[in-house]
């Protein structure tokens, strides 16, 4: 998250004050400036700026439910595409209550002190006891605080379904729940205190725009790890596993393009020039990324597909999310190039090479994209290269600080996600469904219904 502007417009309370305030200006000097300073001490906001930023918001709940489901349901066979569907609007739904509880908490609050705090945050804002609807903003000095709390908290519910992808077709719901719970607490809270909550890595000098770490990093390593620890689906690399539907996933493709300004333009934390650069940048990247992607096939396969540009574009959108605000339009255009290849390479030739069923390919996209975003964006933010990295911006220092905060985001999530996993399947007796269940469709055997009659 960026660094916010100080206040533009008086809010309704500062108003009302400042009314109260105005007898005193014909009195003595005293009163006059007792009263100034009671207007001053009252907090303002600027009411276009949190408009923008509930938008923003809604626009990142629309990537996750429906635009993530339809891209994940669209890609599965038809036997699961309810399966799939379910764990997005479930996992969601937990992870939002779990982020109200102590998520935000721990991952925004806290003193700053002690030898955790470089890790996690405190507990002075469970179920968010402490905010009022008119509590001033902190880090969003001209938005109520709640604004915050409540765009976060779609930060942490999307990331949370994204790792669903790497073990469609295959896992028990409730398995699925319960990591997703152990990966929220111990690897998701942490790593966002770490980035964007004044934690070890924001401290360094980690860029992170909008979540190439605490977002797609995250997601792509606890999906891998997931995907090897539950092992392959059925006949994978020995019978064709086709996604039933393209036509579903290319239209949760658009919801994820659309939902994404949202997510990037919206961290900008203000209706500003800002927002806009990233807003454009959120073009610029996907579109060069979606073209690559095809390029890349039409020279290995012969063919470009409708399925490699829709997974073109999430790429390039990955690998900008954590540059939008660091790096120009040419920066853009040159990052989600780079992604569409890398992240091509990835699925066709690494997968297949190392024969991990990362089913819909979370990681090759989430995982790779996030890593070349967050390396990228210690390049590109270079002021030479038309980014905005500030006077003295020092690019060796730089990438070195992005490589450290990738090195330490794998890592971290990695563990996490291994135990969390050991955790589960001595909870349920294996994470995994029985074969006879995982043959028949989970649709009918986890969830007692068909998508298709």
């Amino acid at each position: 998250m960026t660094a916010f502007k100080t206040p533009k417009v008086l809010g309704t309370a500062a108003l009302a004050a400042l009314l109260v305030a105005l007898p005193a200006l014909g009195q003595d000097v005293e009163p006059a400036a007792e009263a100034a300073e009671a207007v001053e001490a009252i907090w303002v906001h600027d009411t276009g700026d949190t408009s923008w930023m509930l938008v923003s918001t809604l626009l990142v709940i629309m990537m996750s439910i429906p635009g993530l489901a339809l891209f994940y349901g669209g890609l599965v066979r038809a036997k699961n595409v309810l399966s799939i569907l379910s764990q997005v609007i479930a996992g969601f739904s937990l992870l939002a209550l779990l982020w109200v509880a102590y998520g935000y908490s721990m991952a925004f609050t806290g003193s700053g002190e002690g030898p955790l705090a470089p890790f996690i945050g405190g507990f002075d804002a469970l179920f968010l006891s402490s905010l009022l609807p008119e509590t001033p903003g902190v880090a969003l000095g001209t938005l109520p605080e709640l604004v915050f709390v409540v765009f976060q908290l779609t930060f942490a519910a999307i990331t949370g379904c994204l790792i669903i992808g790497g073990i469609a077709e295959r896992a028990k719901f409730g398995a699925v729940m319960v990591f997703l719970a152990i990966w929220f607490t111990f690897a998701y809270v942490p790593l966002a205190h770490m980035v964007w909550g004044g934690g070890l890595l924001g401290s360094m000098g980690a860029l992170d725009f909008a979540g190439g770490t605490v977002v797609h990093i995250n997601s792509g390593v606890a999906a891998l790890v997931a995907a090897l620890v539950l092992g392959p689906r059925l006949g994978y690399l020995k019978e064709p596993v086709a996604p039933h539907n393209l036509v579903l996933t290319y239209i949760g493709a658009c919801l994820l393009w659309v939902g994404w300004f949202g997510f990037n333009a919206g961290s900008a934390g203000a209706a500003d020039g800002l927002a806009a650069q990233a807003f454009l940048n959120t073009i610029t990247a996907p579109a060069a990324a979606a073209l690559a992607w095809g390029l890349g096939e039409k020279i290995t396969r012969g063919h470009a597909s409708l399925l490699g540009f829709a997974s073109g574009a999430v790429a390039g959108l990955v690998a900008i999310t954590p540059a939008a605000g660091f790096v120009g339009t040419a920066g853009a255009i040159v990052l989600g190039a780079v992604a569409g290849f890398a992240c091509l390479w990835a699925v066709v030739s690494l997968k297949p090479m190392l024969e991990y069923d990362d089913s819909l390919d979370v990681f090759g996209i989430h995982g790779i994209g996030g890593i070349v975003g967050a390396i990228g964006t210690g390049i590109l933010a270079a002021p030479a290269l038309g980014g905005f990295g500030g006077e003295g911006f020092d690019m060796g220092a730089q990438v070195m600080t992005q490589i450290i905060a990738v090195v330490v985001a794998i890592v971290w999530v990695a563990v996490v996600a291994f135990i969390a996993l050991l955790i589960v399947r001595a909870l349920f007796g294996g994470a995994r469904v029985s074969e006879a269940d995982e043959t028949d469709g989970l649709d009918l055997t986890s969830h007692g219904e068909r998508a298709y009659n």
